[in-house]
């Protein structure tokens, strides 16, 4: 039953407990007054959508980038009729000039599922010499850390993408007139990214010109004070379709199926009767980033992950946000009693492992939701506001966990805090 309008005055109080019932059942989540006129039938049980596999993954050939990640017609006109079977997309980053009206995860599943390749693009900080904004710190320990931040935040706006774990993200450095000190802001810029993105699951690249960023990084390929990214993205507009970065980058650095060469640029091409205005792209690349990049485990629980969670009957199910992970998540009033929502994780072995929570956030959620780790050194408990950050991983820290399957994260209930808390989704990463 869907009530869609109330023609009697009914105090407001009374509308929540109607609409409640009608759509979410007696433990619904309670409704700000601004989303009383909007509730919509919850949608059925679905799976998380998500691309069909890591991105780009191991492929061999030509691709294009452009600005704004094209509708899906026209992804299907050129798939239909053009040489190009992977597309450049720019997942985040402050710098970026295009809206993108239609990059979803609906949108990222149509394309992978119809056989396309997808090569995420960060553009964020750029070098602190030159013209772009925002730039990095020029003081290299600050702008290692920056690259770490902005590595979190990619991998976050990828994750709602339903980008997984595996693939590649390449960060954009436009062009600089490159020095000693703009160098070495750049190169540890870099390595924070790197090593962020290899904690979080994911491999790293780097676009730029070949002039600049491709010859610095490839200038410091062996110097131990920087970590090195695991894919090369050249922009020299040459016109040759092949792996060649001419005098900015030698042969045998990056050549282990790590390359691509943007080979022309702002060109217009048509294909199936769709004009786009593209950068051509030749691509060799592997899942495993080239040079034997160690894999990176990584597990995700949802609360509907048969076997993975459990609660009692205090816990209920909700649809009612759009920033849930998965089909639904759970929630609870707070108690000053012990009534923990467990998530089961199954860990390879004893080792320093991230741990992230995804919840839906509201201004009626807990300000103080409590948040247990069972660790080696015992139950440790961080708290969360869940009135904030929703909708994206967000991390507890670090802990060391004990290899075998058991209760690894747990929701309390034990809270001072006002408001439902929320239990939804939990993401275990080795580092």
């Amino acid at each position: 039953m869907l009530v869609t309008a109330v023609h009697t005055p009914l105090t407001e109080g009374l509308v929540r407990r109607i609409l409640a019932a009608a759509t979410l059942g007696p433990d619904a989540v309670p409704l700000t007054s601004s989303a009383l006129g909007s509730l919509t039938r919850p949608a059925a049980a679905v799976a998380p959508l998500a691309a069909a596999g890591p991105q780009p993954g191991t492929f061999l050939g030509r691709g294009f980038d452009t600005c704004a990640a094209p509708s899906q017609s026209t992804m299907n006109a050129w798939r239909a009729s053009s040489p190009y079977r992977a597309v450049g997309i720019y997942i985040s980053g402050a710098s970026r000039s295009c809206s993108q009206p239609n990059l979803t995860a609906t949108w990222v599943t149509n394309q992978t599922n119809n056989g396309w390749r997808l090569i995420p693009i960060e553009l964020d900080r750029q070098a602190p010499c030159g013209t772009r904004t925002p730039k990095m710190s020029s003081d290299p320990a600050t702008a290692r850390s920056q690259g770490a931040s902005r590595a979190t935040s990619a991998v976050n706006a990828a994750q709602a993408l339903g980008i997984l774990a595996g693939s590649t993200i390449y960060n954009d450095i436009e062009h600089y007139p490159s020095n000693a000190s703009c160098k070495a802001a750049v190169l540890s810029y870099l390595s924070g990214w790197t090593e962020r993105l290899h904690a979080l699951g994911y491999l790293s690249g780097m676009y730029s010109s070949g002039s600049s960023g491709v010859a610095d990084l490839c200038g410091a390929y062996n110097d131990p004070a920087y970590t090195r990214v695991d894919q090369l993205w050249f922009a020299w507009w040459n016109g040759a379709a092949n792996l060649d970065a001419g005098p900015y980058c030698p042969a045998e650095y990056y050549a282990d199926h790590q390359r691509l060469h943007q080979y022309a640029g702002d060109v217009y091409e048509t294909w199936g009767g769709v004009q786009i205005r593209i950068d051509r792209n030749y691509l060799d690349v592997s899942a495993d980033g080239g040079g034997g990049q160690p894999p990176v485990w990584s597990s995700i629980v949802d609360n509907s992950t048969a076997g993975r969670f459990t609660a009692s009957a205090n816990w209920g199910t909700s649809t009612y946000s759009s920033q849930r992970y998965g089909a639904d998540y759970r929630f609870a009033d707070p108690v000053l009693a012990s009534d923990v929502a467990w998530y089961r994780v199954n860990v390879p072995e004893t080792a320093s492992y991230e741990v992230s929570v995804w919840y839906a956030a509201n201004p009626d959620y807990n300000d103080s939701t409590p948040f247990v780790v069972a660790s080696t050194s015992g139950n440790q408990t961080v708290r969360v506001n869940q009135r904030l950050t929703g909708g994206q991983w967000v991390s507890l820290g670090v802990f060391t966990l004990a290899a075998g399957d058991g209760d690894r994260v747990g929701v309390s209930r034990w809270t001072s805090g006002t408001g439902y808390v929320v239990a939804d989704a939990v993401r275990v990463t080795r580092v």
